[in-house]
């Protein structure tokens, strides 16, 4: 059974089954502009709802993880398995010593040696954070765990198997969304409006995602359900992220949080889960219903139905995506 082999912030794995719930029931490709740990991805693949799959985020290190587990899950299992054996063979006062060289050194270039890097990073840094400066260098704490579980081979294995033909993409969630086409679905997971200025961790990517990305996504959005392509997107329950989506069917749904550094700070919490589901399907209905005149293709006034031209963003190109967090291994 394929699961997620990476625990991120906000990790979807309990919401994962409303979403499948949601999601309409033919699905022409699935396109996920935030991935994260891709535990809605997951769910759906094992759950047989999708065949073909498009998956992206804005951090680069995370989908180059994502691609080498992907084409050479040997090989990335193979460069992780000394890093775990000679961080468990260490006396746990010295496993800091340990963590901090593989933290600091170069990174290495074969992908797969990046891949496990990164895998043993996740599962022995401070609370399972990921975070980046703004050099883009992980610069996260090391964390106290007894017995991480840093090699999961079969895990690994599992998860190469369903991402075999899927589509990995590094790139900002508005390119991501463009490719979709009517038929499709698209569930997007940005990073999250902060509640107050303790929960404001937004950047994983050396790029903060503020509220203008927050509102370039609600023109995505807005984009998905002209072209008819049905969505769903979960977010804070932020008095401004329900004002953006205003006008979309919005469900609070009570999650725990992952990221609060004191257990005991871990509550339920709503989060939003907005869907353009209802409209695009009242709207292909309206348009299927309408009685559309045959074209005389002798006639004068006879004319192709000609399909937009895709146009260039004039604004910068922005990384987007979310600051990854695990539970404890």
């Amino acid at each position: 059974m394929a699961r997620p082999f990476l625990k991120w912030a906000g990790g979807k794995a309990k919401l994962a089954p409303l979403v499948a719930e949601r999601a309409p029931e033919r699905i022409g490709r699935y396109h996920e502009p935030f991935l994260g740990g891709g535990a809605v991805f997951f769910a759906l693949r094992e759950a047989g709802r999708i065949a073909d799959a498009a998956l992206a985020d804005g951090n680069a290190d995370l989908i180059g993880t994502w691609r080498a587990v992907r084409d050479d899950v040997e090989g990335v299992i193979a460069a992780l398995e000394p890093l775990a054996a000679r961080y468990l063979n260490t006396e746990q006062l010295q496993q800091a010593f340990a963590y901090y060289k593989v933290r600091d050194d170069l990174r290495p270039r074969l992908p797969v040696a990046w891949a496990a890097r990164l895998l043993f990073l996740n599962k022995t840094c401070f609370n399972g954070l990921y975070r980046v400066n703004r050099r883009g260098r992980f610069n996260v704490p090391h964390g106290r765990y007894e017995q991480p579980a840093i090699l999961d081979a079969e895990r690994l294995r599992d998860a190469s198997r369903a991402l075999a033909g899927v589509e990995l993409c590094a790139e900002d969630f508005e390119r991501a969304c463009a490719r979709a086409e009517p038929g499709d679905f698209v569930y997007l997971d940005p990073p999250y409006q902060p509640l107050s200025a303790t929960s404001a961790f937004t950047q994983y990517t050396g790029a903060d995602f503020g509220f203008a990305d927050q509102q370039r996504l609600r023109d995505a959005f807005d984009a998905l359900t002209e072209r008819g392509v049905p969505a769903l997107l979960s977010n804070s329950a932020h008095p401004d992220i329900e004002n953006l989506y205003r006008g979309y069917a919005i469900e609070r749904v009570p999650m725990g949080r992952s990221i609060n550094s004191n257990g005991a700070g871990r509550k339920p919490i709503d989060e939003l889960l907005v869907s353009n589901i209802e409209r695009v399907a009242g709207a292909s209905g309206a348009q299927s219903s309408r009685c559309i005149p045959e074209m005389n293709s002798r006639s004068p006034n006879a004319s192709r139905m000609a399909s937009p031209s895709a146009s260039a963003s004039s604004s910068p190109a922005h990384r987007s995506g979310r600051m990854g967090t695990m539970a404890p291994p």
